[in-house]
């Protein structure tokens, strides 16, 4: 990210969290990518003022919690009642997914991820989306992670080529890449099996979060549900290997269509 450590007393900077007021509102300044912030809950003083500002301007989702709570988060105890938490990587638009297709003269092929928590799925995601020559991912702002270090170290270097986008809503994303010609499979046990699917094409795969699978706001807007066939005693997939399975059908249909 190229921002140094804030060495002063009474802050201090690690690779994802940024603590007190002046180093919060110098990072949001510089430029650096801000995914979340802490703010004490009630406060209001200039300064502060100053950095919910700023969030706002960067659409930061902001979190006003109570002093145990930033408490419980600080790595130095002198947070200055703020927080940041920043991406391990900068976030790219979804038009540069799109381009990245465009430059390999190949119909896009993008993930989906409505919701994934764990950070450690959202990295294996990531790696087998870069694997298996998908243009993006795409995930959404709220109530899913974001690009922490511990997804950068899961991906095992495959953020460094495979361009995420964070969203406000999928569903309007959805509608508007349908209007440019692509197309949404979603992974529903209750889906049609994969096998019986076209998945050629401008395709997005949408992988649902690792409880609830995918939202049903989500599930309509997809044109179609596939299913993984499984002869088991439990239920599901992993949410990452799931994603890994349906990508390599997509792979494995793009192949023999070309």
């Amino acid at each position: 990210m190229g921002y140094e450590e804030n060495k002063t007393e009474d802050t201090r900077m690690t690779e994802s969290r940024i603590e007190g007021r002046n180093a919060v509102l110098e990072a949001f300044r510089s430029g650096r990518t801000i995914d979340k912030l802490y703010v004490l809950d009630h406060c209001q003083d200039g300064p502060v003022r100053s950095i919910l500002r700023e969030a706002k301007k960067h659409d930061t989702i902001i979190n006003y919690v109570r002093k145990e709570r930033l408490d419980q988060l600080s790595e130095t105890g002198k947070h200055q009642g703020v927080i940041a938490v920043s991406a391990a990587y900068d976030y790219a638009e979804v038009s540069d997914i799109l381009e990245a297709a465009a430059v390999k003269g190949e119909p896009p092929f993008v993930f989906i991820l409505d919701g994934i928590e764990d950070p450690h799925n959202l990295g294996a995601i990531i790696r087998t989306a870069n694997l298996a020559g998908a243009h993006g991912v795409i995930i959404p702002k709220r109530r899913a992670v974001g690009l922490t270090p511990t997804v950068a170290k899961t991906s095992a270097g495959a953020l460094n080529f495979t361009p995420v986008a964070k969203v406000t809503n999928l569903t309007a994303v959805m509608k508007e890449l349908k209007e440019q010609g692509m197309w949404f499979v979603c992974a529903d046990m209750d889906g049609t099996s994969m096998y019986d699917l076209n998945l050629t094409g401008p395709i997005g795969l949408v992988i649902g979060n690792e409880g609830e699978g995918v939202s049903q706001l989500v599930k309509k807007t997809c044109d179609m549900t596939a299913s993984i066939p499984m002869k088991g005693n439990i239920d599901s997939l992993n949410a990452s290997v799931a994603a890994g399975v349906l990508a390599y059908e997509i792979v494995r249909q793009r192949m023999k269509k070309g």
